[in-house]
């Protein structure tokens, strides 16, 4: 999503990176970012097949420190905390009272009293603000998103290219986990994430050694057709693998329970931001939920896109949709009354007032043989 704003564009410490490799740059969350390379498609394509580097350096780093550091990240985020040791992550939220989102987020357990909560690049300033709104005696709450570079090496040879620049093996970090170690010979945190539906590693590395890192790691992969992606595949790729991105299928007006992320929310954790009003919500019953569809007619379904339910004329919203390399097939996420969300409900997307027909379909859209 792009911004419009006064403010200049923020560069990453690779954005001289992206200019030298002919990246196509675009506002996007107040940064200045390569949208592609050599093509969507051809970028898409390399991670599903070999490996894509992506600059995700403009993503927020918050770090909660001290005594009190569980206690405040177990009350901030939806998630339960006491499931993570040391060098585990977390998929979460931050959520308002309203049970709706902030922004969702990726909790990093470093020991008992530090932690580092990943968030998104447009809403770093707010959510340090939630955050710091939360500081107590016991516990330091610091941005330290400008002292971070991160990027992203995604796709099956990801694990054969990284291994040999960094110092851990690397098949012990399982998914979900991360390990500090030196790669290229500067300490980094090196996590198994992903945001792609393929197999892949984050290098958390400090500002000043992101150049470096991310050139030796496309020289290292020159080889098995590694190349840099940018945020046009990294959009067709988590969506066919039903991955919500912050601002088109969640934000301050969704529930996590709506978004079909209660695997997230853990009612019986104790007290959080946005607990009762989830609580309320299941116990009323949800009125609408977050499906998966691909398009039977001629068109591609976009974000905003209004849709009726054939069947009954009930109304719902399409949150993401484009025509994706691997599945072959316009698709997209949209919210439904909860008495359509059936797989093989038909819907009808007004696509510049025309109506054309849908179906939903089961999810994820895509899931890489393991």
């Amino acid at each position: 999503m792009s911004d419009v704003t006064n403010e200049p564009l923020r560069k990453t410490p690779i954005n001289d990176r992206h200019r030298a490799a002919g990246g196509k740059m675009v506002p996007f969350g107040g940064w200045d970012m390569p949208v592609q390379y050599t093509g969507l498609a051809d970028e898409h394509n390399a991670v599903r097949t070999r490996a894509g580097l992506f600059d995700v350096s403009h993503m927020g780093e918050i770090r909660v420190k001290g005594p009190k550091a569980f206690e405040v990240v177990q009350r901030l985020t939806c998630n339960d905390v006491a499931a993570l040791d040391d060098g585990k992550i977390q998929y979460s939220a931050f959520l308002t009272d309203r049970g709706t989102f902030v922004d969702d987020l990726l909790t990093y357990r470093i020991a008992q009293d530090d932690y580092l909560l990943v968030v998104n690049a447009s809403n770093t300033p707010k959510d340090v603000a939630w955050a710091k709104a939360a500081e107590q005696d016991g516990v330091t709450i610091t941005d330290e998103s400008p002292e971070w570079g991160q990027l992203a090496l995604q796709g099956p040879v990801a694990e054969k290219v990284l291994q040999p620049l960094v110092s851990v093996p690397l098949a012990e970090i399982t998914y979900y986990r991360f390990a500090w170690g030196d790669v290229c010979g500067v300490r980094c945190i090196v996590s198994r994430t992903g945001y792609t539906g393929e197999d892949g590693f984050e290098v958390y590395c400090p500002a000043d050694s992101a150049a470096k890192i991310w050139d030796a790691i496309l020289e290292a992969g020159k080889a098995d057709g590694v190349i840099p992606a940018g945020l046009g595949a990294r959009d067709t790729l988590r969506l066919e693998a039903k991955l919500s991105l912050y601002g088109n299928d969640i934000d301050d007006t969704t529930t996590a329970l709506e978004a079909d992320l209660g695997w997230i929310v853990r009612l019986k954790k104790g007290d959080f931001n946005g607990r009762a009003a989830l609580l309320a919500q299941k116990e009323a019953g949800l009125t609408r939920k977050l499906v998966g569809f691909e398009m039977t007619g001629r068109g591609i379904a976009r974000h905003g896109h209004p849709l009726t339910v054939a069947k009954t004329g009930g109304a719902g919203i399409v949150t993401s949709g484009t025509q994706t390399p691997t599945v072959g097939k316009a698709i997209g996420l949209a919210y439904v009354p909860i008495d359509s969300i059936a797989v093989g409900t038909e819907l009808l997307v007004d696509i510049r007032g025309k109506s054309v027909p849908a179906v939903v379909v089961p999810t994820p859209f895509y899931k890489r043989k393991s």
